[in-house]
């Protein structure tokens, strides 16, 4: 059996930071909790502060902003975005 994977959507600079704007990352198990991800990105992307931008952003999930990423396990399949604060003015 296949690990499952899903998409990865960077935007600002989480793009800036990867030079992705999008990814298919393959997960590590078959029942991966949202909770885990930024680790797991930030393992594939080390040294360009992709950690830090993490701390600051939400997630959507299917194009669902996640609330509570804990309450949230990835299967496979699924899009996340890494939705990082802007300003404007």
């Amino acid at each position: 059996m296949s690990q499952p994977e899903i998409t990865v959507l960077y935007f600002a600079a989480a793009s800036t930071a990867t030079g992705l704007m999008e990814q298919l990352v393959t997960l590590p198990a078959s029942q991966y909790p949202l909770s885990s991800l930024s680790g797991f990105l930030v393992s594939l992307h080390p040294d360009v502060g992709l950690d830090k931008i993490l701390q600051s952003s939400q997630w959507s999930v299917n194009a669902e902003m996640v609330n509570n990423v804990e309450e949230v396990t990835l299967k496979g399949g699924e899009e996340v975005a890494i939705i990082c604060p802007v300003s404007g003015g």
